[in-house]
């Protein structure tokens, strides 16, 4: 168990207003968050940083959540890092591509609050 302070998590999150939520909350619990607001910048973060933890968009511009996912699994560097899938739809088809291509969980962003999510977070870190 690595101390919170220390465990970098990586959103990678096009959506402004969420992204400010998460870094409030984020900030609140001590936990250390680094955010990319697009696929491609998310996935050089993570190389450069590896994190202990990465909240992968689906739904991105240019370079979606599924394509970052398949690219983080297929390095060496960041395939051991658990990735939870955020998602504005709860689409069975999505979840289980997301397992499939080694999604450690699947979130649906309407559905879990801020304090939630932290909590679930908690429970990989």
């Amino acid at each position: 168990m690595s101390n919170n302070l220390t465990a970098k998590i990586l959103l990678v999150e096009d959506d402004e207003t969420l992204v400010e939520m998460y870094i409030m909350k984020f900030k609140e619990e001590n936990l250390n968050l680094l955010v990319a607001k697009e696929g491609e910048a998310g996935l050089a973060l993570a190389q450069k940083e590896l994190p202990g933890l990465i909240l992968l968009d689906i739904m991105m511009p240019k370079m979606d959540g599924f394509a970052v996912l398949t690219a983080l699994k297929k390095s060496e560097k960041t395939k051991e890092i658990p990735v939870l899938m955020l998602s504005n739809l709860g689409q069975e088809a999505d979840i289980a591509k997301g397992k499939a291509l080694g999604a450690a969980d699947y979130i649906v962003k309407s559905s879990m609050t801020p304090a939630e999510l932290v909590a679930k977070i908690r429970t990989y870190l």
